[in-house]
Order: structure tokens, then C-alpha cells, then sequence
């Protein structure tokens, strides 16, 4: 559920949502989903400061319920 939100959300906010992927990962230390976009929008998805970023970790945070869950961000090429 975490991963079509977190997909649903980044596609509303980039020029090329056919790119965007996520990929979830479990980890000792939880949940990591990995946000992969067009090498163009990373700066959209990152936001000035890192403030869409940081929202978009407040959202997946609120919907997980409590778990540990990472939100990263990588161009379409794992940069």
C-alpha cells in the first residue's frame, strides 16, 4: 500500500510519470522505498531545500503506522 501511495503521489508531481518507479526493500532497519524518475525531475521530486521530499517522508511515515520506512530518491539510472 506504502509503495502505490508514495507512486500516486510522485507521478501528480513530475513532467514524465511513465518514469517513475518504486522499489521497496526490506531492511534490518525496515521498510526503504526507493523513488526512480527521469533524471529531469529529481529536482521536482527533491524540492527546494528538500522540502517535497520531506513531505512526501511525513505522508509514507503517517500512512505506515508507526513502522520504520526510508524514502529515497534516484534518477532513472540508480544516480
Amino acid at each position: 500500500m506504502l509503495q502505490e501511495a508514495l507512486e500516486h503521489l510522485v507521478r501528480g508531481i513530475v513532467s514524465y510519470p511513465g518514469d517513475v518507479h518504486i522499489t521497496q526493500k526490506n531492511t534490518i532497519r525496515g521498510v526503504m522505498l526507493v523513488v526512480r524518475t527521469n533524471p529531469d525531475d529529481v529536482g521536482k521530486v527533491i524540492g527546494r531545500g528538500g522540502r517535497t521530499i520531506n513531505a512526501l517522508r511525513i505522508v509514507v511515515s503517517a500512512l505506515s503506522g508507526g513502522n520504520n520506512v526510508r524514502v529515497d530518491v534516484a534518477d532513472k539510472y540508480g544516480r
